[in-house]
Parts: C-alpha cells; structure tokens; sequence
C-alpha cells in the first residue's frame, strides 16, 4: 500500500482527531419502523451495504470498538435501524446511522421487500441526514440492489447530500485489481466519492475518519444536544 502521508485538507482535523472523535461512537437506539426513531437535529450520516460488505467490520474499526455494530452469524437476519451518538460524554455533535443489511438471499421476500420499503423511506425523507457511507465488496462491483438504492438517493446527492461508495475488502486485490475498481466506481457513483478500505490492513481507516468529520463539521462546530441516554 501507499506509504505516502496523507495531508489534511482545508477544514480537515489530522487522522489521529478524527479517529478520537470516532472513538466516542456509542448506542443511542434501535428502531423497526421510521416512525420508532428520534428527531435529530445534529448531522446524521448512514451506513448502508449488501449483508455481506462488511459493515459492521467497518464501523467497528473506525469508532476503534469490538462490538459497536453488531455482526450476525446469519447475515441479513438484523432488522432494525440502530443509531450511535458522536461527540463527547454528555452531548452529541452527529450520529451514525447503522441501515440493515439488504440482498442476503436467507431472507424471505416479504421481509427483504418491507426493508427494501423502510430504507428507501428512510434515505428519502430523514431530515437530518447529511451523507451516505454505502459499502461495497470491490470483487462483486456495485450490484442491481446498489444501483437501485443510488437511483432512490440521487435527487438528493444532486441537492447537495454527502456520498461515499466505499470498497471494502480492499486487502484482498493486488494493487491493479484495487486501481480498476475504483476506475469502474467512480463511473457508477453518480458524483460521489470513491475510497479503498481494509479493516486487516487499516487502509483507508485514516482518510475515512477526516472525511467523516468534516462531513458532520462543514464549517464550524454545530451547537451540540445533550445525550438522551445517561
């Protein structure tokens, strides 16, 4: 991998900030339905992947915590929203939103067409969200399923929504393979950005923290909320 530091840009904190802010991660609330969540009025930004992209592995590496998300031993079977708070103890400055797994073909139709429903509403209509982290297995590529969701959140990537395709895995292609698909996803991505991750190797870890933070930090720190959980 490159050994080449990477240096902030305008409005970014260094990594070792950033991966402090992320390390404050911790649960908020879980909810079946849209109607079940809070109002939040601080950024909000979702994670969202096939059953199998590594999601859970992803922001349990970035917040620096074992079991924050929480993996499945039968993919595609965790139905609920869970929501974590950022910021530190006692107040909130962003929230990340944990989106279940789609397209795990254990799941039985209704199920997949009623979160298929509940997601599309969500990334539709959450007032508060600011980006969309949508995770992808680079050996697969962007799948029907991922398309489907870019075509549902594009209106509003085009109004100025934060969008990051993030191939994950990345440890698993040579660095040609990891060159060509990145090539082929920001041809896909509709204007969003396109980063290399892997948990084993920490690649993209860094980078991924910054952009995060100032995704939920645009141009200066927002007023914060205090916790609703002591």
């Amino acid at each position: 991998m490159s050994t080449t530091p990477h240096v902030p840009g305008p409005g970014l904190p260094d990594a070792k900030a950033a991966l402090g802010w992320m390390h404050t991660a911790r649960f908020l609330t879980t909810a079946a339905q849209l109607n079940q969540l809070p109002a939040i009025t601080v950024p909000e930004i979702a994670f969202v992947g096939r059953s199998n992209a590594g999601k859970s592995t992803c922001i349990n590496t970035l917040t620096q915590q074992r079991q924050l998300a929480f993996a499945s031993k039968k993919p595609g079977r965790t139905q609920h929203i869970n929501l974590f708070a950022l910021g530190k103890q006692g107040a909130t400055d962003a929230v990340l939103a944990d989106l279940p797994g789609y397209g795990y073909a254990a799941v039985s139709r209704s199920d997949k067409q009623r979160w298929q429903q509940v997601m599309a509403n969500y990334l539709v209509s959450r007032q508060g969200l600011t980006g969309i982290v949508l995770l992808c297995d680079p050996r697969l590529g962007l799948t029907e399923l991922d398309e489907a969701l870019l075509e549902v959140v594009r209106p509003r990537v085009e109004q100025g929504l934060k969008f990051l395709v993030l191939l994950t895995k990345a440890d698993k292609l040579t660095r040609a393979e990891q060159a060509k698909a990145l090539s082929i996803a920001r041809l896909q991505a509709g204007g969003g950005e396109v980063r290399m991750f892997s948990a084993l190797k920490r690649q993209g870890v860094d980078e991924v923290a910054q952009l995060l933070w100032q995704w939920a930090h645009p141009t200066e720190e927002p007023a914060a909320e205090p916790d609703q959980n002591p």
